[in-house]
């Protein structure tokens, strides 16, 4: 494939994920800025990067079909309102199967490597027992990524390039927030499947499955009055929400959510059905209504959280 920047019509039909030649992306993530900044939130996408390395794709057992199973496709693209209402959104280019940017720097398995783990590395977490961490071990079916065992020190490297920049960049752009306004809420845009259940049925005996899931680490990262203001306006526009199950909210979540310093995070996972076809991954004819109503929900809290948090500090 090409390593020219990917090409798509309006609606996004028939995009293809780009190759850039290894051994590192150019640009691994990108912020975009509003022309001025006149809201406490920051967007970040972790999971929608689509360019897969060359050298990565030759390292593994999948074709880049089955790798892009673990992207959250187009998520960027569903917050690309958000510069407009005043707040930056920080976007990864790099997959998620590459590195994911919602783990612990060091959470390692040792089953992936030739090598021994250095000491601090975190190797006993739920997480890495699924195969889950830093550098994944398999994609979102359980199928393993690798055909040979890594070294360490390709680990060691994705992490100084990637996770820790990334992870640099979106701690400036909350602290700038936080220095600013007085309060930062981080709103970490995720997608999930479509099949995901209700563990429980509602008090009526509902089942439907989740249009959204607001993870909040069950109240630890993010204040109530927050969470409630988004789970009430997708619900007006008739989505199911549920909070917290399946997804309480990862490491960027529970890392960046601090309520009682006047920091604030909330997950957000949309249902990929609302806005794509799961097998090819094209945007269907419901995304560009999703675009303008994420775009309003931006506006919402902009108007809303600072104000609020900030009488309240200053009572």
């Amino acid at each position: 494939m090409s390593s020219e920047p990917r090409k798509e019509d309006e609606r996004g039909e028939g995009t293809q994920a780009v190759t850039p030649p290894d051994p590192e992306l150019a640009f691994p993530f990108e912020v975009l800025e509003p022309e001025e900044l006149a809201s406490p939130l920051v967007f970040s996408s972790p999971h929608s990067g689509d360019l897969y390395p060359a050298g990565f794709l030759a390292s593994s057992r999948l074709d880049i079909a089955s790798l892009r199973r673990s992207e959250d496709a187009h998520v960027h693209a569903l917050f690309a309102l958000a510069p407009a209402t005043g707040a930056p959104l920080i976007k990864a280019h790099f997959p998620r199967a590459y590195l994911d940017l919602n783990r612990e720097p060091y959470e390692l398995d040792p089953r992936m490597f030739e090598d021994p783990l250095p000491e601090f590395a975190n190797t006993r977490s739920l997480r890495v027992a699924a195969g889950l961490g830093t550098i994944p071990r398999v994609v979102a079916d359980a199928r393993e990524i690798y055909a040979t065992r890594l070294r360490v020190g390709e680990a060691l490297r994705r992490i100084e390039k990637l996770h820790k920049p990334y992870h640099a960049a979106l701690r400036e752009l909350m602290e700038r927030a936080r220095r600013r306004f007085g309060v930062a809420l981080l709103v970490d845009c995720h997608s999930m499947p479509s099949n995901v259940a209700k563990e429980s049925p509602t008090p009526r005996g509902d089942r439907r499955k989740p249009d959204f899931v607001l993870g909040d680490r069950f109240g630890a990262s993010c204040s109530a009055e927050i969470v409630e203001t988004i789970e009430t306006r997708l619900e007006q526009w008739g989505y199911h929400v549920q909070r917290n199950r399946p997804y309480a909210g990862g490491y960027i979540t529970e890392h960046y959510g601090r309520p009682s310093a006047g920091s604030h995070a909330v997950q957000i996972e949309i249902a990929r059905n609302l806005y794509m076809d799961e097998g090819d991954l094209a945007r269907n004819d419901a995304f560009d209504l999703l675009v303008a109503r994420l775009g309003e929900l931006a506006r919402l809290l902009a108007q809303t959280v600072g104000p609020r948090e900030q009488r309240a500090a200053a009572e």
